[in-house]
């Protein structure tokens, strides 16, 4: 039996109604569809990661500290009537974070995040509130502890230190950034 032979008179007709004034195709193949994919740089993201996990290690040895206790740290090359000012509040604040109630990869993350934020935008005095660590289940300074780790850690860090009592006291540092070098 033969494939027309499967199809009534009717059903030919009607197709042959259908298709009337069509023409045919003057070809019978058909091109694929190809979407090409952009590509995903994942050694990149990967190198990426890399690098934000190691600009702030939790394997640096920074001096444990209380919760009362005053931070402060400055590199060598930074004078000291800068060092006088940004203990006593002098600079003027251009940016602010708050870590209040995060955990400390998250606090990590949003560090790293607003000192690039603040790089890029050119601002080089800021406030970090980590709190006093009273809320902790010790009832001990993690971030507080965290921050002073990390923050010694980066190269664009002058210097930092416990902000005065109305701006935080030891819940908070001042903290200056390295000015870039133009070319």
């Amino acid at each position: 039996m033969k494939k027309n032979d499967l199809l009534s008179d009717s059903d030919k007709a009607l197709f042959q109604e259908a298709v009337e004034g069509i023409s045919p195709l003057k070809q019978n193949r058909i091109s694929p569809f190809k979407k090409s994919l952009s590509p995903i740089p994942r050694q990149l993201y990967q190198d990426e990661m890399l690098v934000f996990k190691d600009m702030l290690s939790d394997s640096f040895q920074a001096t444990e500290i209380e919760s009362g206790e005053e931070l402060i740290y400055f590199r060598p090359e930074l004078g000291k009537r800068q060092l006088r000012n940004l203990r006593q509040g002098k600079f003027s604040i251009s940016a602010e974070l708050d870590l209040h109630g995060m955990n400390v990869p998250t606090a990590r993350y949003e560090l790293t995040q607003f000192l690039g934020h603040c790089k890029k935008r050119n601002i080089h005095s800021m406030r970090i509130i980590h709190g006093k660590g009273l809320g902790s289940y010790h009832k001990e300074p993690i971030l507080k502890n965290k921050v002073n780790t990390w923050l010694q850690q980066r190269d664009d860090v002058l210097a930092f230190c416990s902000a005065r009592s109305f701006d935080g006291g030891t819940g908070a540092v001042y903290v200056l950034l390295r000015r870039l070098k133009h070319r």
